[in-house]
């Protein structure tokens, strides 16, 4: 390849292909030896994100594939319902395992339409593998997935990740199978966790206790997703046990997201005084107006965001407006349908770091755009 005048250093070219997408880093591999060189520098790969629908062809080419063991954080696309997709992503997370110094972080995305219930064992077969050698992995995220996790990853992670400290689990699928013991068992492995995402019948009593325990790293975020009937038989983790949780770490936030799955008697179970809830999500099929007086009255110190699904009513009108007194530290308040204008009345004025809502006054077409408080 020829060498053409005037090029610019390498460092100068590093810097712009690593904002280049893969299939456009192998264009440039094939320019001239600089870029060639520049292409295969570890600073080109340290982020890499990757769209198996539009970019991955077959394996890497021989110049490049080497370049995977300088991958520190990967950000992997592709359409599940897809197979060709699925097999890329596949392919791509099997390259990837056994590599040294290997992954500090893998995130999962899924778009297009839904699979096939069992569509999804190839792609899980691949991330087992990676988690199984994974040994430096810090991060793992896998709420885009929407396969059904067991609890075979949950302990080959726990076995395989001992340095993790973020990992979501709480995806979106109706069927829950990860138990609760085999989370404790992550829980006692994986002590230095500052993020978890779970599915509610995934946490026990039990669970909460590691997490107090007066050793491990401090907890900053729990986001719990109730959605599945194994959520709606999950026991009553009491509120001493949050209390202790909240004690022992100050600054917890906790992301609750209630589904349709749930009934009246389940939310009352799940919405206990001491969660430090942070976010709450509320898409219930049943009384909505109950949920956000009760955050109201006991989230009020720490709520900074509230999403609500639900259909409107004179009931959920009055809840909003008492919870827009009680939360002057909300940030973000988005209702899915019409509300009165003193509901966004009160917002506006009781509310002062609010910095984005979507309080309708009138059917729009969906979807419904936030508004940004100037």
């Amino acid at each position: 390849m020829a060498e053409p005048r005037g090029h610019l250093p390498e460092e100068v070219l590093a810097l712009i292909f690593c904002h280049l997408p893969l299939r456009d880093r192998t264009t440039a591999a094939q320019v001239c030896r600089a870029w060639a060189a520049a292409a295969a520098c570890s600073t080109v790969w340290h982020d890499t994100k990757v769209s198996c629908d539009s970019e991955w062809e077959g394996m890497l080419p021989p110049c490049l594939s080497a370049c995977l063991d300088h991958v520190h954080n990967l950000q992997l696309e592709f359409e599940p319902a897809k197979k060709p997709s699925r097999q890329a992503a596949t392919k791509l997370l099997k390259e990837l395992v056994g590599r040294r110094p290997g992954l500090r972080s893998l995130l999962l995305e899924c778009s297009g339409e839904k699979p096939l219930f069992d569509s999804g064992r190839d792609v899980l077969g691949a991330v087992h593998a990676v988690c199984q050698t994974a040994g430096a992995l810090r991060h793992l995220d896998l709420r885009r997935l929407p396969f059904m996790l067991d609890d075979a990853l949950v302990l080959q992670v726990a076995h395989g990740c001992p340095q993790l400290q973020s990992l979501f689990l709480n995806n979106c699928t109706l069927v829950g199978s990860m138990g609760p013991d085999s989370v404790l068992e992550l829980l006692v492995a994986c002590r230095s966790l500052r993020v978890l995402g779970l599915h509610l019948a995934s946490l026990s009593h039990a669970a909460l206790g590691v997490l107090a325990a007066p050793d491990r790293a401090p907890l900053d975020l729990l986001a719990l997703r109730c959605a599945s009937p194994e959520d709606t038989r999950a026991p009553e983790l009491p509120d001493q046990a949050w209390a202790a949780l909240r004690c022992r770490h100050p600054r917890l936030a906790v992301e609750l997201e209630l589904e349709t799955a749930l009934c009246t008697h389940t939310v009352r179970r799940v919405l206990q005084p001491s969660v430090p809830v942070a976010a709450l999500r509320l898409n219930l099929s049943g009384d909505t107006a109950g949920p956000v007086h009760f955050a109201a009255r006991h989230y009020a110190a720490n709520l900074r965001e509230l999403e609500v699904h639900a259909a409107a009513s004179a009931e959920l009108d009055a809840a909003l407006e008492a919870l827009a007194a009680s939360c002057p530290a909300l940030r973000e308040v988005h209702c899915f349908c019409v509300v009165r204008p003193a509901v966004r009345r009160a917002f506006l004025a009781h509310c002062p770091r609010l910095r984005s809502y979507t309080l309708k006054l009138t059917r729009e077409r969906h979807p419904w755009r936030p508004t940004l408080v100037a």
